[in-house]
């Protein structure tokens, strides 16, 4: 029975793990970076098409803007496409709109830019964040993450009550099962 005990533990830190890499990707994020340039590049499922990797299927237009901390002058590269109505929920579909203004503020070397954004960049994959949408700011600071605050707590209070819950039936059912009869 131990090692049942156990292993529904271990079950739960993965199901908890997972979960929270899952979100960690999804939720909004804010950068203040410089835009130093932008591009577009045609795309298909196989990746970016090029003499190496001819288009062998349907295609389509992947914005990139190209930012660096102003403070480390670390690189970093964004995709700028719209979610539509797929998942995560974003609704975006100005891509065309964020990459001019990316384009625009580029223009100006000594211009912040606060850019909200989801996802990794995982160099290796060629995998980038992608933009949500791009404002220009005044201030190095980075703004408070309002929506992940309240999110993180209506997910901490729903599942303080599902415990509460749960273990107020195991303890009635649990009682129950000792009750004499006659």
């Amino acid at each position: 029975m131990k090692w049942f005990k156990r292993m529904v533990i271990g079950a739960v830190f993965v199901v908890v793990g997972v979960s929270a890499l899952g979100l960690y990707y999804v939720l909004p994020r804010h950068d203040v970076v410089l835009i130093t340039g932008v591009e577009v590049k045609r795309i298909d499922a196989d990746g970016v098409i090029n003499a190496e990797n001819p288009s062998d299927g349907p295609t389509r237009d992947v914005y990139f803007i190209n930012t660096e901390d102003p403070d480390t002058k670390k690189v970093v590269v964004y995709r700028n496409e719209d979610t539509g109505w797929g998942f995560p929920w974003y609704f975006k579909f100005d891509a065309a709109d964020v990459q001019a203004k990316a384009q625009g503020y580029s223009r100006d070397a000594q211009q912040l830019s606060l850019i909200r954004s989801y996802g990794w960049r995982i160099q290796i994959f060629s995998v980038f964040p992608n933009i949500t949408s791009v404002e220009p700011t005044d201030s190095r600071a980075e703004p408070f993450p309002v929506f992940n605050t309240l999110f993180f707590t209506a997910l901490t209070l729903i599942t303080l009550v599902l415990v509460t819950v749960v273990r107020s039936l195991l303890r009635r059912r649990s009682s129950l099962a000792m009750v004499p009869k006659d």
